[in-house]
């Protein structure tokens, strides 16, 4: 619906589009499209549970607003929950940021599990590698030697950044800039550094949050919105350091090896799992060195935690 369209049934409705910026439980904050920070309570019969990211109906209240409906999500990034069942944590997103730093190390399996979470959510994953500035020769060689498999036959051409230095960081901003971004990495790998490079007003941002909720507080364990200088947002969200793949499907889990998703149309059996089977014509291309065995052991535990593994 054109924008003026919108504008006009929200002043016919009284209710106003917003985003949503972090959530508490049962109350959300919000943003407005002028920029408004609004603490909202959800109805009962609210057709989804809002998460961070997500667009929503709101009516103002005395003080506040209440959400009454989430407008249709363009993405969502969900994680299993202890029984294996999705549990949205973001919405709307088109960007996933993975933060890799060397230290505390390059760890090639949380990598590939990032992809297969960006390709299970239809999102564009972007390789950074922050403090660029700490890499003598012999380490900067081991990060790319790692990665090279990711930029030759992914297509995935690292940044090399510092949250420090600012080296790369102007060309981040242009990555970033008119997206909705979520990074996501190891615990040690310095995004918090990051957001603080990017975000010059971090503080009063917080400080803004902190008023809005009424609590005096912000806490940094909340997944959390931030609108970008450029134009766009990213999101903290300490929910994804690690993460397991239980409601993603074993056929998605492929789509991020595709020098194995090449071969797996030609084994025997429609339901190989490409771990010994008889007329596994993936195990064909492994002997032929065609396949590097390191990403079918990663493969093998990545399908064996599917959803229907």
């Amino acid at each position: 619906m054109p924008a003026a369209g919108r504008r006009l049934l929200e002043a016919m409705s009284g209710n106003t589009t917003a985003r949503v910026v972090v959530s508490y439980g049962r109350e959300v904050i919000v943003e407005t499209g002028d920029g408004e920070l609004l603490a909202c309570l959800m109805r009962r019969r609210t057709n989804a549970r809002p998460v961070c990211g997500d667009r929503v109906r709101v009516a103002h209240t005395d003080g506040g607003g209440v959400i009454e409906a989430v407008v249709p999500r363009e993405s969502v990034i969900e994680r299993g929950d202890f029984r294996g069942r999705p549990r949205p944590l973001v919405a709307n997103v088109d960007r996933l940021v993975i933060v890799l730093a060397d230290p505390p190390g390059l760890e090639r399996l949380l990598l590939d599990r990032y992809l297969v979470l960006a390709a299970h959510a239809d999102v564009a994953p972007l390789l950074v590698v922050n403090k660029a500035d700490a890499l003598d020769d012999a380490a900067r060689g081991r990060v790319e030697a790692t990665l090279a498999f990711y930029r030759d036959e992914l297509g995935l051409t690292p940044l090399y950044v510092s949250a420090r230095s600012g080296e790369g960081l102007e060309a981040l901003r242009t990555a970033l800039a008119g997206h909705t971004a979520i990074l996501v990495g190891h615990s040690g790998v310095g995004k918090s550094s990051l957001i603080n490079a990017l975000l010059p007003e971090l503080a009063l941002r917080i400080g803004a949050l902190s008023a809005a909720s009424g609590q005096g507080r912000h806490t940094t364990t909340a997944t959390t919105l931030f609108p970008l200088p450029d134009g766009g947002a990213i999101i903290d969200s300490p929910g994804v350091r690690t993460l397991r793949l239980d409601h993603v499907p074993a056929a998605t889990v492929l789509t991020a090896f595709p020098e194995v998703a090449r071969h797996a149309g030609r084994c025997r059996f429609n339901d190989c799992r490409h771990a010994g089977e008889p007329g596994c014509a993936v195990a064909a291309a492994r002997e032929r060195g065609e396949i590097a065995p390191e990403r079918l052991e990663t493969l093998a535990v990545l399908l064996a935690e599917a959803g229907d593994g």
